[in-house]
């Protein structure tokens, strides 16, 4: 089994709103998880959604930009050879085409878009500074549950944490230009909470470890051996069989009642902070647990929630504005385009099908001539 079968539950939505991902289950041998949790139980809900927007968005063809921010090679550049096989160049220019062709229209458009915003942000005096982009790095940990979920998120999306740290300034001034249209009420904060209580709040959590093995007498050895004084994590690095999470010395991390099997849970939520268990059974084989750590239920107040909510109801709002604002931005501004200008010429410049001789129309006309 591996480690994201053990841990499906730090392993969450990516950071497309709309996308699940799939989880393969297909070389599960020995997992402790009896159900995929919800998303964290102290963080809204909804608030995944303010960001989703913002990984999806930022995935560019790193080589496509690296070409298009150079204008169209000189004809005597552009002849040049990138390449040649068995004799037969491919040119600058013929590169250049295919880039284009693979993506060259969207590419570009996503840097005449960032440049419409670093104008208007400069317009507002509007600065991004260490701490914005480290704000924004916490906030997503929060709303992929931990640092473990977003690079998660990262790596499924092709992106890594420095590439995204170079990509947040465009959304910390998107935001930072749209904040002071937004007005958020104390009665849109209620609604907010009376809606989402439920999620606000947070289960009983334990964090834990555990060694896995097959059979009673391989974990009466092992309780023996710690009993004797034996390193725990040393242990389940050596002996468990939980592939997931014995190369960290068997780390769980904090989880809920509902994340493990009955068997697991019941033994976990009965210890306290640093007691290790007998041997449990469970479907999966037997497991030698140790708590680390314990989080009691936290049951939201209005009072306790009021600034996550507000923070996350401007992230909506930011959210929902941000397609029409750059709609708008976009209209007014003036733009020359070359890879879609001279298409839009060519279609202009072609005859209206609307416009040519209905042939159906033509006995008629021909009669009223007579």
């Amino acid at each position: 089994m591996d480690e994201k079968n053990l841990n499906e539950r730090e392993h969450q939505d990516i950071p497309t709103e709309a996308e699940e991902v799939a989880v393969d289950n297909t070389e599960q041998e020995i997992p402790v998880m009896d159900k995929v949790g919800e998303p964290p139980a102290n963080v809204p809900v909804a608030s995944k959604g303010g960001k989703g927007w913002m990984i999806a968005s930022i995935v560019l063809a790193a080589a496509l930009i690296i070409v298009l921010i150079y204008p169209q090679f000189q004809k005597a550049d552009g002849e040049a050879a990138v390449a040649t096989v068995n004799g037969h160049d491919i040119t600058k220019n013929e590169l250049y085409d295919k880039l284009v062709q693979a993506g060259g229209e969207s590419t570009l458009q996503s840097m005449i878009t960032e440049q419409l915003v670093d104008q208007e942000a400069a317009k507002a005096k509007v600065t991004v500074t260490d701490a914005d982009i480290n704000n924004e790095i916490e906030d997503l940990k929060k709303q992929f549950g931990g640092e473990e979920g977003l690079n998660s998120a990262l790596s499924q999306s092709g992106m890594t944490m420095d590439a995204l740290k170079e990509q947040l300034p465009l959304q910390v001034k998107v935001r930072k230009l749209l904040e002071p249209k937004i007005t958020i009420t104390d009665k849109d904060i209620q609604t907010y909470f009376d809606q989402n209580k439920a999620s606000l709040g947070s289960e009983e959590q334990v964090r834990a470890s555990h060694i896995l093995v097959k059979t009673k007498e391989e974990a009466d050895a092992i309780e023996k051996q710690l009993k004797a004084g034996g390193d725990f994590a040393a242990l389940a690095k050596e002996k468990s069989g939980d592939t997931g999470s014995k190369d960290k010395g068997g780390d769980l991390g904090f989880f809920k009642r509902s994340d493990m099997v009955a068997e697991f849970s019941n033994a976990a939520f009965k210890m306290k902070v640093g007691e290790t268990s007998e041997p449990v059974k469970s479907e999966y084989g037997y497991h030698i647990i140790k708590v680390t750590d314990h989080k009691d239920a936290v049951t939201p107040t209005l009072e306790s929630s009021k600034e996550e909510i507000r923070k996350t109801l401007i992230s909506q709002k930011v959210n929902e504005m941000s397609g029409t604002w750059m709609q708008d931005l976009t209209t007014g501004a003036k733009i020359t385009n070359t890879l879609t200008d001279a298409k839009n010429a060519e279609a202009s410049a072609a005859p209206d099908a609307s416009a040519a001789p209905d042939a159906s129309a033509a006995p008629e006309a021909s009669a009223a001539a007579q």
